[in-house]
């Protein structure tokens, strides 16, 4: 499609070129002669081409379009796969909103620039070269003086795309950080409803509206210096073709037809001119936008080791061996960390806010890479199997469930598609959620709007759980996955996940020590490590940390 819209832009570049010589030909021979029949024959040749040139206009502004939409396409299905295989940490770092507008509106001037920008650049070559060649074959002096410009627009217009450069750059920066601004506010307009905080966020976002503004204003100034510029030279360079053209008819060198001729020619010499003034400002757009596509495309994935094999037949043995794991360079969340979860049993991981127990859970599934030590599951390093095998085998259960703008049904399935219905309801009702589905007027169709923010907490979360008892699998984590729910709801999630854990290896993450006590084993961790370990009595028996934080939870 591609190349049949650079040949159809061909064509009309041709139809353009021929138009001139038909009129000159007229002016010249049919006219002075008073030709009636080969006036109207070529009229007649003349309309004949406007009709073609009316498809060839048509092809080319819808099909045309057709490839810059099919390219832009393309290019947001390969990002957004990307982006898929990207580490947790690429996204710890970077703002939605601006991920958002490097998929969307920097994709859009892309395409624009793939599709019209060689459409352009082709077309003004085409006619620049075609309309030298026959003004050239008409009278060479004139068409050199007219074509004495062109150095000089290209000296000029170099030196104003660096400028261009440099201030599209900072507009695509401004628009991404717009979009982050907003993404951020439209998500916590509850709590700034809440706080009576409108005023705040009115400011947040217009600092951002004014930054926009402001490098806008920078880059319409350059576009504006090299849009004038290039026009004055235009008209400088059409100003001596009239005046040079005029002596050399006066002095006898051309006849009026042959200025004539030259005269329909500067439209057709200035034309692809625009043109080119237009791709240079495409193509700052396109390729800014292309550049931060492939500043998201050059992120290195998180990739399987060389050799990894599959993660088959899990019992559920895990086993972290002197780990050692820090978000940056500066400081370490778990330095040498050792501890044994022997399948079928539970695990849980308390203590203070900062010891790394969060982080233990991410590191399990590998969403972040450790510096040292190893992490093991059924004797065999995490680091030497696939991702996707790992992840199967591992059911996660956090706090902050997630829960996508779809139906109930479509978010219990999310990863476990082709299910029957049969284990779809057998799982809701393990999750004690399957009686409220079905209260509901369109029970499991029931859409649960952005975040799942039509369901409560508790609903939310007994979802997930269901989610969880469909994947089933070996390995269970549970992430402070009670600790925003009232007692009530808390006693019947707590039910739920009871029943979930059963003959499942289970890591649990909690500051309600009553909801552990019953734990196989229970490590009580700080910023220094493992503090203390052992079953419930006998934490309390030594009457240390664990005792001392389990007297407070009562008095709660």
């Amino acid at each position: 499609m591609f190349f049949a819209d650079l040949g159809a832009a061909l064509l009309l570049a041709l139809c353009d070129l021929v138009y001139p010589m038909i009129t000159r030909k007229m002016v010249n021979e049919f006219i002075p002669g008073k030709l009636v029949g080969m006036l109207l024959i070529w009229a007649g040749i003349m309309l004949a081409i406007y009709v073609v040139k009316l498809a060839l206009n048509y092809f080319v502004t819808y099909y045309g379009h057709l490839v810059g939409v099919g390219m832009q396409a393309d290019m947001r299905r390969d990002v957004f796969a990307h982006l898929q295989t990207l580490p947790m940490k690429y996204f710890d770092d970077s703002k939605t909103g601006t991920l958002m507008s490097r998929i969307v509106n920097d994709l859009m001037e892309v395409s624009e620039l793939a599709h019209h920008g060689p459409e352009d650049l082709f077309l003004s070559i085409i006619m620049l070269a075609g309309s030298f060649a026959v003004m050239a074959s008409i009278y060479l002096p004139l068409t050199l003086i007219l074509f004495a410009g062109i150095p000089v627009m290209v000296v000029f217009s170099s030196k104003k795309r660096l400028k261009m450069n440099r201030a599209f750059t900072e507009t695509r920066k401004s628009i991404a950080q717009i979009n982050a601004n907003l993404e951020n506010s439209i998500s916590g307009i509850r709590v700034s409803k809440a706080y009576t905080n409108e005023d705040h966020e009115m400011s947040v976002f217009e600092k951002g509206n004014q930054d926009f503004v402001k490098a806008r204003r920078k880059s319409y100034r350059a576009m504006a210096e090299f849009t004038s510029g290039n026009t004055f030279i235009t008209d400088i360079l059409m100003l001596l073709m009239y005046v040079a053209g005029g002596l050399f008819f006066m002095f006898g060198k051309i006849t009026l037809a042959d200025f004539t001729a030259f005269i329909l020619y500067i439209s057709i010499f200035t034309n692809p001119i625009r043109r080119l003034i237009s791709f240079m400002e495409q193509f700052q757009d396109g390729m800014t936008g292309f550049k931060r596509f492939c500043e998201i495309m050059d992120t290195e994935p998180e990739e399987d080791s060389e050799g990894a094999v599959d993660l088959e037949n899990v019992r559920g043995d895990v086993e972290f061996k002197n780990v050692t794991f820090s978000y940056n360079e500066s400081k370490s969340v778990l330095k040498d960390l050792s501890f044994k979860l022997d399948r079928g049993k539970t695990l849980a991981l308390v203590g203070p806010s900062g010891g790394g127990k969060t982080t233990i859970c991410n590191l399990i599934p590998r969403f972040y890479e450790i510096d040292s030590g190893s992490i093991t599951v059924d004797g065999k390093d995490i680091r030497d199997v696939t991702h996707r095998s790992l992840r199967q085998n591992i059911g996660i259960v956090s706090q902050d469930v997630f829960l996508f703008d779809s139906t109930i049904y479509d978010n219990l399935v999310y990863g476990s598609e082709g299910v029957s219905d049969e284990a779809v309801i057998e799982a809701a009702k393990m999750a004690n959620i399957h009686d409220y589905i079905m209260s509901l007027p369109e029970g499991y169709q029931t859409l649960v709007g952005e975040r799942g923010i039509k369901l409560s907490g508790g609903q939310k979360q007994r979802v997930s759980i269901a989610r969880v008892f469909l994947k089933n699998p070996p390995i269970l984590i549970l992430d402070e996955a009670t600790s925003a729910l009232d007692n009530a709801t808390e006693v019947l999630i707590q039910n739920s996940l009871e029943k979930l854990c059963v003959g499942r290896t289970t890591l649990v993450v909690a500051h309600r020590l009553t909801t552990v006590k019953n734990a196989d084993e229970i490590i009580v961790i700080t910023d220094h490590g493992i503090e203390e370990r052992g079953t419930h009595e006998e934490l309390l028996a030594k009457n240390g940390l664990y005792a001392e934080l389990w007297n407070v939870s009562l008095r709660m």
